[in-house]
């Protein structure tokens, strides 16, 4: 089986990049038309695929029903929770509230991410978690050529973020999932090259690209990152910029979807 070119889509689901998605990104679901016109134009030159599925249980960390204020309700969506604010009483976990409390403060401790909340998004079976309509039209097109596409998820345990595919914000000592993904690094570095594609550009793609940069260099020496097939957070896209500086610096290689032609 030729192992030349293959594809990592970060987080392509309905709630991302659908306009009634729970955390819908603007400019999304043009990224997945151009995502589609990818995949169908390289058909033949493509040789895999890997979609990851950002799947969150309904109480997840970063979820407004973990938190509670002195009056027993729950932070609206994008509300930011600091250590000293739990310390101070402002938020308290519902949940696991020494494990919630030490997570926090080693989010803050890594100067990347504050603790932010987010609406209720990719809930583990719903329809938000679902692969956007465009990007799951091309993969089916793909697939009955032959080949089979790998499906990743991510965001499954509670008490963490994981926007990065390859391993949690703070990973949990005794779960795997959380862990460094030794397993997808190995697959990907059996190809030539690696485009990078997905959502969002500011939090999940950066994080993703940051992880390879720091854990997997030699499979950062062959990625593609697909600049206008990926959009920020409103407002966010600064927490990812500096990762994108970085990779630029290293020699990681851009290009816009539409200007690559593989073989």
């Amino acid at each position: 089986m030729r192992k030349k070119n293959a594809l990592l889509v970060i987080d392509a689901q309905y709630d991302f990049c659908h306009p009634n998605g729970a955390l819908y990104v603007p400019g999304a679901e043009k990224d997945m038309e151009k995502l589609r016109d990818f995949i169908l134009k390289n058909s033949a030159f493509i040789d895999h695929i890997c979609v990851t599925l950002d799947s969150h249980p309904v109480n997840d960390i970063s979820h407004p029903s973990f938190w509670m204020d002195k009056d027993g309700k729950f932070p609206p969506p994008f509300t930011q929770i600091t250590a000293a604010e739990i310390n101070a009483g402002k938020w308290t976990p519902r949940f696991s509230p020494q494990e919630a409390i030490k997570y926090v403060t080693e989010l803050e401790a890594q100067g990347q991410f504050p603790h932010f909340i987010w609406p209720e998004h990719c809930l583990i079976g719903s329809k938000g978690a679902a692969l956007h309509d465009e990007l799951m039209s091309a993969l089916v097109s793909w697939t009955r050529a032959g080949k089979w596409y790998q499906a990743v998820a991510k965001g499954t345990y509670p008490l963490t973020e994981h926007f990065g595919i390859f391993m949690a914000q703070i990973p949990v000592p005794d779960r795997p999932e959380t862990q460094l993904n030794q397993g997808l690094i190995h697959t990907l570095e059996n190809y030539q090259q690696v485009f990078l594609a997905g959502e969002a550009k500011s939090h999940c793609v950066a994080t993703s690209l940051k992880q390879v940069m720091d854990y997997a260099p030699a499979l950062a020496q062959k990625l593609v990152v697909l600049e206008d097939v990926m959009s920020d957070v409103p407002g966010l896209g600064h927490l990812g910029q500096p990762i994108y500086e970085a990779a630029r610096q290293q020699g990681i290689r851009f290009a816009k979807a539409a200007d690559v032609v593989l073989d």
